[in-house]
């Protein structure tokens, strides 16, 4: 073979490898969508087909996860719950089941920190019509004996409630949806997405195309419009909860919608948000919620037991804790170098 030839051949191959090169390169799709009273983003990378798939896919769970778990849609099986008089009502399906058995496990774990029954509490602040005030003394004592997870009866595919009781999935919801749709993304042949679910409920699935961990910031409560650090993440969900999220204030005192359960009233526990790193979004979104109302102290405890998830606390005064596990996944943003950090061991 000349050299000529040999030239010839080596250069089309290096020109078929590169085309078989781009035709892999996957496509990045960008779509918003609104649903759980909040503005979702998705990207996706894939093929134009698969993208396109799982956008109808992951579009038409989202209407479905509403219309079942909304506490104000009179159609959905939460309202029905709620107004059922005492009587069972049946579960629609599988997964609804397992996500009533698991947001009770979560208030069994945190010794009630979460409890999906103050729903009456929230409506009694005013946090879901709006008009807000607060509550006597008297109406909270009443207000606290009534929230108890404890008190859910679920039989095979039935769920009752005691007489004014009714349940909220609010601090779950959006997690346990992530996680549903962390699985469909994969399904459907798309390795690589981001899916920000209002910014407090955070899914990677995957790396970037290029194999880079996603950038994740972390908002700072003191200025919601900025983010003090950075968290990388690879198949990992985050979650954040803050009272900077949804409050009112009155006569100069701030009241935000995350109860302490044991008080029917805002919790207040020396921080002012909780971010929580774990492979479930489901598990970040309850935990940290949980974990805002145990503030700090218990709250590290809590991860110590079981060091199965990362956290980053941030107390009133501004003071960062971030878990052990964040080491070169975690960084300050720019503006906040000079804050500092404190490792829990």
């Amino acid at each position: 073979m000349s050299k000529r030839t040999l030239a010839v051949l080596l250069t089309a191959a290096l020109c078929i490898s590169a085309l078989a090169g781009c035709e892999k390169r996957p496509e990045r799709m960008e779509f918003t969508t609104f649903a759980m009273d909040t503005v979702m983003n998705f990207t996706l990378y894939g093929s134009r087909k698969d993208c396109s798939t799982v956008q109808s896919v992951l579009t038409d769970r989202l209407a479905g996860y509403e219309d079942m778990l909304s506490v104000t849609k009179e159609d959905s099986f939460v309202y029905a719950v709620n107004h059922a008089n005492g009587e069972w009502v049946e579960i629609p399906d599988d997964d609804i089941l397992a996500l009533l058995y698991s947001v009770q496990g979560l208030g069994l774990v945190t010794g009630g920190a979460l409890d999906f029954t103050a729903y009456p509490a929230v409506k009694a602040w005013g946090f879901t019509s709006g008009e807000h005030r607060v509550p006597s003394d008297e109406e909270l004592e009443e207000l606290a004996e009534k929230i108890d997870y404890t008190a859910v009866k679920l039989d095979g595919n039935t769920v009752a409630l005691p007489q004014g009781m009714e349940i909220d999935l609010g601090a779950v919801a959006k997690g346990w949806a992530g996680d549903q749709m962390w699985k469909a993304v994969k399904e459907n042949g798309v390795s690589s997405a981001l899916l920000d679910l209002g910014q407090s409920t955070i899914v990677a699935v995957g790396t970037k195309p290029e194999g880079n961990p996603w950038r994740i910031g972390v908002v700072d409560p003191a200025q919601p419009g900025n983010y003090f650090a950075v968290v990388e993440l690879a198949d990992m969900a985050m979650g954040t909860s803050g009272g900077y999220q949804r409050y009112f204030e009155q006569d100069g005192e701030i009241y935000w919608h995350i109860l302490d359960p044991d008080t029917a009233a805002p919790a207040r526990s020396g921080l002012s948000s909780v971010t929580v790193i774990a492979p479930s979004a489901f598990f970040c979104d309850g935990l940290s919620t949980a974990l805002f109302v145990m503030g700090l102290e218990e709250g590290v405890q809590f991860w110590r037991n079981d060091p199965n998830f990362e956290a980053i606390f941030v107390t009133e005064e501004g003071k960062i804790y971030r878990t052990a596990g964040l080491e070169g996944r975690f960084s300050l943003a720019e503006g906040y170098t000079d804050r500092e950090v404190v490792v829990l061991k």
